[in-house]
């Protein structure tokens, strides 16, 4: 037994991970966990193994025997804590699904303590994502043990990380289904998840997966989450190795540690918005929308407008083209009716909300317009307006809506006014971030100029605005701004400024314009010892000092005397070893007497360009070394000596060489050239923005007259169909009065049968012909069918008398219904002859003989007939002028 034991103990770990008695694996384990623990780093020996085999660590946590599974999972734990992100990476897809199906389920309690541990380290080395993918599928196990851990260690993931730190859409969208499963311990512990996803996200969970529980669930979950409202929102308790680092940097507590760490609570706020997922909403916009906003009617563009919010009032839009939209709610801005421009406002507010930064191209459409439209006194529109500015400036920010805000505080309507006042406060109480000088100076005049308003409640909202604008400055960088102002408006600015709220903070920068001066004297003391004095204001002291510095190395290369020179305020002047100067990159100036004629050729050539210009010469010698422009003995007695230290002894005050300087002079130049060129773009941009807007404008001038056209058209169509059926509806009157002058035709024969006497009369325009025609019809065939066919005429001779008369004498009726003229001798007293042809129904006993006196009363019938023809007439002309048929 004892020799077995050292066989074993004397094998390689990653032999014995692999050893087929469960004791040997056991103590494999335990003794890898002591080894981890005491290495120093990392990158120790001890980790090479495993990193290179990270399938030992699978073997480890699927172990066969409970008691070495507890252990390995164990020693996995210790692997991961002292083997660093390295050892996370490798290691991770090799033994998460294992810990999920083996360790998390187990009966042991250690077991799933350190599963779990196992699973939140390798979280906090690395991120949450790998981990939570490879943990969802998990929830599909057809064994309810390892869905109900999966769910416990998600919820303990999110219980230590947070929502911040670790994504919670993959696990809300797994959430219904877990609802919905036939075991009680998955739903207890699905139960859990969502109330702990509660403590974080609160009511915007909710849409993620609120819809597809069952009513007695959303109920029980109602009264878990009224446990929770009281609660405070949750803080971090576990972080990533990247985090703590993080930490590790921070500055000391302090003020400014306090307000980084406000910073990082409201960083620390979940943004529901990422989680959610965008909808496609443009696909779903009616095709025929924009004529719908063109209509006639308020009320179709008012249920065009409520069609549109009902699209767009989700959580997430979708980005596309929302332009011809977006112009068209603008343009909803104009109408007359308060109800379509209410529902325009809230529809931009929807799409604002929905799209957020993408909706920031939009916004120069929609500002103006919207502003221009606060001029209604109503408080449901203007807080409609109002509500719809709010979200378009969520959307960008205060340096993209400032200039218009300001353009429109000067606007001559006081309620445009007062409005955009308001919006200006909100926005600076909003905002994250801080104005820039410029902008705090133009915010400051608008408010200035708001303070002498005729009115209170613009006087006040000037007030609020230096208050809330002095909270994010600062009171000191205000001061200037608020000079010339009187007491009262001070201590009224001063109120706001102790209750406003505001979301930003001025943090001024350290000035880092210190260190780069510091930066070039700092290399000096390399090539000259006594050059850091020289950094110093007073000409004489850095002379002195470069000029003693050199002095001690240089006779011993030379052995020459010090510089009678030394005393003046020739400062660039050294002995003649300042012929080697050069190389020690040490200031050199002239000797004695017997240097110069060695040195003079070599001044002569140098001193050749200095000699046109005094500035130039210390780039020069620079070149060489660091000496200034007295080398030159012979130029120093011919200038005079004082203005010439007084013009050089600047370049050792600056700590900068010549050369140095002049490329400093020519970076200025540069950095003035390039500020010019990004004015110039600055400017043409803004050209080009206005030329961009001015064609956005004639855009929707021209859709605006097409529009105009359209309607125009489709009133003329209309005009048309109403003339039509106007003309159709004549028509119909005509022949309704054809046929009562039919029908009064026939009334005036039956009176005329009544009124004729039984013997026929002549006549009294016809001749003997005509006397034929009354002969007896018994005497001979003939005369009867003569007879017969006399009364057939006279019967269609009289039903036409109206229309032939009418015809004869011009009547346009009479020739508007197009009657044929059966007799040509009617006139207009309505008498023929034919007419005389009538008989009685029941012929005379002696047709042909005339009565005596018979001509007397056919002449009496004809005159009552001729009036009751002009009373016909009368009554036919009252009807046509009642029916509003007139003579053209």
């Amino acid at each position: 037994m004892a020799e077995q034991e050292e066989d074993f103990s004397s094998l390689p770990l990653p032999d014995r991970f692999q050893h087929k008695i469960w004791k040997v694996r056991k103590a494999a384990y335990e003794d890898a966990a002591k080894q981890f623990e005491i290495t120093p780093d990392e990158h120790d020996p001890a980790f090479r193994p495993f990193l290179n085999d990270p399938g030992l660590w699978k073997g480890a946590v699927v172990d066969s025997n409970v008691v070495a599974q507890q252990e390995g999972i164990a020693a996995l734990c210790a692997f991961l804590k002292f083997g660093g992100r390295e050892g996370c990476t490798r290691t991770r897809g090799h033994t998460v699904t294992p810990l999920v199906e083996k360790g998390l389920s187990s009966t042991r309690a250690a077991t799933k303590a350190s599963s779990l541990e196992a699973i939140l380290l390798y979280i906090e080395l690395d991120t949450a994502n790998p981990i939570v993918e490879d943990l969802i599928p998990a929830l599909s196990n057809k064994q309810p043990k390892v869905i109900a851990a999966t769910l416990a260690a998600l919820t303990a993931i999110y219980h230590n990380y947070g929502c911040k730190t670790v994504d919670p859409k993959p696990a809300l969208k797994a959430l219904p289904k877990a609802f919905g499963h036939a075991d009680k311990n998955v739903r207890a512990e699905a139960t859990n998840l969502a109330v702990e996803f509660y403590r974080w996200l609160r009511e915007a969970m909710k849409p993620m997966f609120w819809g597809d529980l069952k009513p007695t669930q959303q109920t029980e979950m109602e009264a878990q989450f009224e446990k929770l409202k009281s609660e405070p929102t949750p803080k971090q308790e576990r972080f990533l190795r990247s985090q703590q680092a993080a930490m590790a940097r921070a500055p000391p507590p302090g003020e400014e540690a306090a307000e980084e760490e406000d910073g990082l609570e409201d960083a620390a706020e979940v943004d529901v918005y990422d989680m959610l997922e965008p909808q496609d909403v443009l696909s779903k916009v009616a095709s025929n929308f924009s004529e719908q906003l063109a209509s006639s009617k308020w009320k179709e563009r008012k249920e065009a407008l409520e069609g549109l919010y009902t699209l767009v009032n989700v959580p997430r839009i979708k980005d596309g083209d929302f332009g011809e939209v977006v112009r068209g709610l603008a343009k909803c801005m104009k109408d007359a009716n308060i109800a379509v421009v209410t529902q325009a406002a809230q529809c931009i507010e929807a799409l604002a909300k929905g799209l957020r930064k993408p909706f920031a191209k939009y916004r120069s459409i929609v500002t103006g317009p919207i502003m221009e439209k606060l001029k209604e006194k109503k408080a449901s529109v203007s807080d409609a307006l109002g509500a719809a500015l709010d979200q378009v400036f969520f959307a960008t920010s205060l340096t993209e809506n400032l200039e218009e805000i300001l353009e429109f505080l000067k606007h001559k309507n006081p309620s445009v006014k007062e409005g955009t006042m308001k919006f200006l406060i909100r926005c600076l109480k909003t905002t994250r971030d801080a104005p820039t000088k410029p902008e705090v100076t133009s915010i400051a005049e608008a408010g200035k100029k708001l303070l002498s308003e005729s009115s209170e409640v613009l006087r006040s909202g000037g007030a609020e605005v230096l208050g809330t604008i002095m909270k994010i400055m600062g009171e000191r960088a205000m001061g200037p701004h608020l000079e010339g102002l009187d007491e009262i408006r001070k201590t009224k600015i001063k109120e706001y400024f102790e209750t406003a709220e505001v979301k930003a903070k001025d943090k001024p920068k350290p000035p880092p314009a210190a260190a780069p001066p510091r930066a070039a004297p700092a290399a000096a003391p390399k090539k000259v010892v006594g050059k850091k004095p020289t950094t110093k204001k007073p000409a004489p002291a850095p002379s002195v000092y470069a000029q003693e510095a050199p002095l001690a190395p240089q006779p011993t290369a030379r052995s020459v005397p010090g510089s009678k020179l030394g005393g003046t305020k020739a400062s660039g002047l050294a002995t003649p070893g300042g012929l080697k100067a050069p190389m020690k990159r040490t200031l050199a100036g002239p000797g004695g007497a017997a240097p110069p004629t060695l040195s003079s050729p070599r001044r002569a050539a140098q001193t050749a360009i200095p000699v046109e210009e005094e500035a130039p010469a210390p780039p020069r010698l620079g070149l060489g070394g660091r000496g200034l422009a007295g080398r030159s003995l012979v130029k120093a007695p011919l200038a005079n000596a004082a203005p010439a230290s007084s013009s050089i002894s600047p370049p050792p005050n600056s700590g900068l060489t010549a050369l140095e300087r002049a490329e400093l002079e020519e970076i200025r130049l540069d950095k003035d050239r390039l500020l010019r060129q990004a004015d110039d773009h600055r400017q043409e941009r803004s050209k080009l923005n206005s030329e961009v807007q001015e064609l956005k404008n004639q855009n929707a001038q021209l859709i605006e007259d097409h529009t105009r056209d359209v309607l125009s058209i489709k009133a003329k169509e209309t005009q048309l169909v109403r003339a039509r059926s106007d003309c159709e509806a004549a028509e119909a009157m005509c022949g309704q009065l054809r046929r009562e002058m039919e029908r009064l035709k026939r009334a005036l024969t039956t009176a005329e049968r009544v009124n004729t006497p039984p013997i026929g009369m002549t006549s009294p325009t016809k001749d003997g012909p005509s006397d034929d025609i009354y002969r007896d019809s018994m005497y001979s065939g003939t005369q009867d069918r003569t007879a017969y066919n006399g009364r057939e005429r006279a019967r269609a001779s009289f039903t036409s008398t109206l229309s032939e008369e009418k015809e004869n004498n011009g009547d346009p009726i009479a020739a508007q219904y197009g009657r044929n003229k059966l007799s040509p001798d009617i006139g207009r007293t309505g008498r023929s002859s034919a007419a005389s042809g009538r008989a009685s129904p029941a012929p005379p006993p002696y047709l042909g003989r005339e009565r005596p006196g018979g001509d007397g009363n056919g002449v009496e019938s004809w005159k009552r007939a001729a009036e009751v023809t002009s009373a016909l007439k009368a009554k036919i002309e009252l009807m046509k002028a009642r029916q509003g048929i007139s003579k053209p």
